[in-house]
């Protein structure tokens, strides 16, 4: 079995943190690709900069496909581009909220995410709505740190992290906290062993849910909505991408 894990933008040790996570979790067997988006931003932290963000992501599925890879994870908390790579790829693709926030509510009755900047939170409860577990989120509370910071060497954050972590537990009542950033992928145990409550992080979960569903054989269902998308031309910037007879994104 092949997996991908994705980066949708383009910084390589973000890359390397979150396929490191994805194989410490993958079966024996399981053989984990972690991918850097060839094109985009150098981080995800707008609405500009996920929508800037997919069409690299397009690209890496794309590539994947004619190589045979079996499953994806979008390494983004915005699941950016998920239905959009859904109607390219023959399995299943899932992105890294929609893995966590599932996986929380499995674990607990009540979870809250803490992410990097407040700018971001509405994307998340608007996520935590669609995948019908606004219930069940009690908040979404942001460290004001930005992505990159943290992967700086000497940088605090996973200080600051940790301590909105337990402001989750213990202002919030979460029983489970939801790590909102890809980059916080490698934090996730000691913040659990420090806060005393399961803390889950979307790289590892997404990967062995995309891992257990190509197991049971199970694909996108391509009946309506994720069906491949139809044929036409695309102009300008976006020609490359045009889905003509013969074309290659």
């Amino acid at each position: 079995m092949r997996i991908q894990v994705v980066n949708p933008n383009t910084t390589e040790s973000m890359t390397a943190t979150m396929g490191a996570c994805a194989r410490a979790v993958a079966s024996v067997g399981t053989t984990v690709e972690a991918v850097t988006s060839p094109m985009g931003p150098v981080s995800i932290e707008s609405h500009y900069d996920e929508a800037l963000a997919v069409p690299g992501l397009l690209r890496v599925v794309a590539a994947g496909e004619r190589d045979g890879v079996d499953g994806y994870v979008v390494g983004c908390f915005g699941d950016p581009g998920v239905d959009a790579a859904r109607e390219l790829a023959h399995g299943p693709v899932l992105g890294i909220a929609e893995a966590a926030m599932r996986t929380a509510v499995l674990l607990g009755r009540t979870f809250s995410v803490v992410t990097t900047l407040s700018r971001t939170a509405g994307r998340a409860w608007e996520l935590a709505a669609r995948f019908g577990l606004a219930p069940q989120c009690r908040q979404v509370r942001a460290c004001e740190i930005p992505v990159l910071e943290l992967e700086r060497p000497g940088s605090n954050a996973e200080y600051r992290i940790t301590e909105e972590c337990r402001r989750a537990v213990d202002e919030d009542g979460a029983d489970v906290v939801v790590l909102g950033c890809a980059g916080m992928a490698d934090l996730c145990a000691r913040i659990g062993a420090a806060v005393g409550v399961p803390v889950v992080d979307g790289v590892a979960a997404a990967t062995k849910m995309v891992e257990s569903l190509v197991a049971l054989g199970l694909t996108t269902s391509t009946r309506l909505e994720f069906a491949p998308p139809p044929t036409k031309p695309y102009t300008g910037l976006l020609s490359s991408f045009s889905r003509e007879t013969g074309a290659t994104i």
